[in-house]
């Protein structure tokens, strides 16, 4: 694809010249603009990572990485095949998305605070919880229902919201615990991991799993990384569930945190598929890897509670590949941008922002 001629010089010089003013919150629940996409194309040029370049708009490092995947073309210089973003490309597929959206993400507006909860968790897919303790966090209402009083009126039918409508409360089925002996062995155990890792105060420690829908073997699969403190996660879709497609996706995340990728990425808990055999081989670049004991979700907790999620949005048994990059983009953003109890009712793209302030700024 053949960069548009209308990017003249002056216009590029024009458009970096007005620099985006920082604010305490990135820009949320809006579009990139097309004067947006020219600077993360010339900005991608002069080789900032996706973090400098969501900094320097003042986005969410999500919204910087999906655009960069979403523009990123394939060409031929000196004989070699290089990846370069085009803020053209960018604009093309992301009208062309438009035309074919479906389901659209409201914002938190709203009168009153039963409509406001109707709404989140109707049109969200947010928890009453969720719901209840973002709206007392914000303060954005003088009068409120507490969570067992909701619940309450669901029950008695007096809500638009129907139990049906809670997949956790019709879901829930209490089992056993059980631990196998490891049958195979592709690095260092569980066991062996720092204890502090578990108590989820440091930044950087992260639990990986792999999402399939269909059986077939000819379907893509979804690669999902969950940062243990902040609950950030990544969703990537790879072409199949192997250790080649994730080992290469996790290089492009590499890319991704640049020179930082090492403080981003301390430690990652995997379990024993064969499609983390690889995965060992970040070892080299000071990033410890260990492995959960087989049958054992449990101790990647974190990482299945989000699996879980995504079910919500692809079932079992629907192919992967029906999804496209832009609609798993969507499940990711809805993801970090649910508030957590257990954060405070923060959200977890907020916290990771933050985190990533810090590294950055050593």
């Amino acid at each position: 694809m053949q960069h548009s001629a209308f990017l003249t010089c002056n216009f590029l010089q024009k458009v970096l010249a007005k620099n985006t003013q920082f604010t305490p919150n990135p820009r949320k629940n809006k579009h990139l603009s097309f004067k947006e996409r020219v600077k993360i194309e010339l900005l991608a040029g002069e080789g900032k990572t996706a973090y400098a370049i969501a900094k320097l708009l003042n986005r969410p490092i999500n919204t910087i990485t999906n655009e960069l995947r979403r523009g990123t073309v394939e060409q031929i210089k000196q004989g070699k095949f290089v990846k370069i973003y085009y803020a053209d490309a960018g604009q093309a597929k992301y009208e062309a998305n438009r035309r074919n959206t479906g389901r659209r993400y409201e914002l938190l507006q709203c009168s009153e605070f039963v409509g406001y909860i109707e709404k989140m968790m109707l049109e969200e897919d947010w928890s009453v919880d969720s719901a209840v303790g973002r709206a007392a966090a914000t303060g954005k209402f003088d009068k409120m229902l507490c969570t067992k009083t909701i619940y309450n009126y669901i029950d008695l039918g007096l809500l638009k919201v129907k139990n049906t409508d809670l997949p956790l409360k019709l879901r829930r089925s209490p089992k056993g615990v059980r631990i196998r002996a490891n049958k195979r062995n592709l690095g260092d155990s569980i066991e062996s991991r720092p204890s502090h890792v578990e108590e989820r105060e440091e930044f950087g420690h992260w639990e990986i799993d792999t999402v399939i829908g269909s059986k077939s073997k000819e379907d893509e699969s979804l690669l999902t990384i969950v940062e243990r403190k902040t609950r950030n996660a990544l969703i990537r879709k790879i072409s199949a569930r192997t250790a080649e497609a994730v080992m290469k996706e996790i290089d492009t995340i590499k890319e991704e945190f640049g020179s930082q990728f090492h403080e981003a990425f301390k430690t990652i808990t995997s379990d024993n598929g064969s499609e983390f055999a690889s995965l060992s081989r970040l070892k080299e670049q000071n990033v410890g890897v260990y492995f959960t004991h087989p049958f054992s979700s449990f101790e990647r907790g974190t990482n299945e509670n989000h699996n879980g999620m995504i079910r919500r949005f692809i079932p079992k048994g629907k192919k992967i590949s029906d999804y496209s990059l832009e609609a798993i983009e969507r499940i990711e953003e809805w993801m970090n941008g649910l508030p957590r109890k257990i954060l405070g009712y923060k959200t977890p793209e907020e916290l990771f922002e933050e985190e990533l302030d810090l590294i950055y700024a050593l």
